[in-house]
């Protein structure tokens, strides 16, 4: 089985870019030179403290396999493939994982490969300048001695996450699982603001559509994607920390850790429920921009018809008077009346009648 995983290993780092359809999924490609040095932080703790810093992923795996009892942290910001390869090596990380971790843009899942967990997390942030959510990735390996994180944007910041522990020996001497809650518990409380962004956006967008802007609809669309992207990246954290809870017993995590776990379960629940909210708000007020921009067009229809009537009104008033002074109009030697006296006075006394009484229908009928 390990001849086989190192074959498999040894497979990944002979694909080609244009071999492999996956990296046209990689936003940085496989071969940017400008990225020499992926080791963001590595150290190695003894009980809860730390007490080695290597330079290098090599050293630090020097370091653990040197002192009986320690846990290594290794953080990889961006890494080569074959820095990755070479942990799968040291660490007998599963080679499925590891093509997760090179391609990335992978969805929030947890797997277990053997004594190894992998755990793939989306976290966001809200940039208020541009109004917009900015999604990150972050990948986990947790093994029975070991942390490997290895992100794929700046977010989250794992530093704070790392003094945090660092501060709490008691809390970081629970080994690798306590690493994976603090994890957990960063990237589901950076949702808050993000959580607080989307609500503010569509407060915003109310107010647009009530004040009939046109460009109300166009921010709509953009928002509802953002919400429907940030909803893939929490909906599945409620079902892998539930899972996680039921599988403590089993791997020994400590009852408060159990307990903490619970905390960051209830925080997702929480953010998963509002993001439900927003997405079914954002098509209400798409439902009722539709209906506003529909009303606003019938009343300028309306308007426009009430127009047509008045033009329409006037002109068969016009045309009465018009259509008999035609006819007496055309000269003939042998014409009824041409030559009557009275004529000319009962003509225009038709012409009066016909349109007062014209005028008097159009007006009954609120078409003047």
């Amino acid at each position: 089985m390990a001849e086989r995983r190192m074959r498999g290993l040894r497979g990944l780092m002979r694909i080609k870019p244009e071999q492999a359809p996956e990296h046209s999924m990689d936003p940085w490609g496989s071969g940017d030179e400008s990225i020499k040095q992926s080791v963001i932080d590595n150290a190695v703790y003894v009980n809860g403290r730390r007490v080695d810093s290597p330079l290098s992923l090599g050293g630090a795996i020097a370091s653990l396999r040197s002192r009986p009892g320690a846990m290594a942290w290794i953080g990889l910001y961006r890494p080569e493939e074959s820095e990755l390869i070479k942990a799968a090596e040291e660490f007998g990380l599963h080679e499925l994982a590891i093509e997760d971790a090179i391609v990335a843009h992978q969805r929030p899942k947890a797997d277990r490969y053997g004594s190894t967990l992998f755990v793939v997390l989306r976290a966001a942030q809200y940039l208020d300048k541009p109004e917009k959510v900015e999604f990150g990735e972050l990948h986990v390996f947790i093994g029975p001695d070991f942390v490997l994180t290895v992100r794929h944007s700046e977010a989250p910041d794992l530093s704070k996450v790392r003094s945090r522990m660092e501060s709490d020996p008691d809390l970081l001497r629970q080994g690798p699982q306590a690493v994976l809650y603090a994890i957990l518990d960063a990237v589901v409380d950076g949702y808050a603001p993000v959580v607080a962004g989307l609500q503010n956006d569509i407060d915003e967008i109310e107010v647009q559509v009530f004040g009939g802007d046109p460009a109300a609809p166009r921010r709509i669309y953009a928002l509802s994607r953002e919400v429907i992207e940030f909803q893939r990246a929490t909906s599945p954290l409620v079902g892998m920390l539930d899972g996680f809870i039921a599988a403590s017993p089993k791997y020994g995590v400590d009852a408060e850790l159990q307990s903490y776990l619970r905390d960051v379960s209830d925080h997702a629940i929480t953010v998963t429920e509002r993001v439900s909210g927003f997405r079914q708000m954002l098509q209400d007020i798409l439902i009722v921009n539709a209906t506003l921009v529909s009303q606003a067009q019938n009343k300028e229809m309306a308007a426009q018809g009430d127009e047509v009537k008045k033009i329409s009104a006037w002109a068969a008033i016009l045309f009465a008077p018009t259509l008999v002074g035609t006819i007496y109009g055309m000269n003939f030697d042998h014409m009824p009346e041409l030559h009557w006296a009275l004529g000319y006075p009962l003509a225009i006394v038709l012409m009066g009648v016909v349109c007062g009484t014209l005028y008097l229908v159009f007006k009954r009928r609120d078409w003047l």
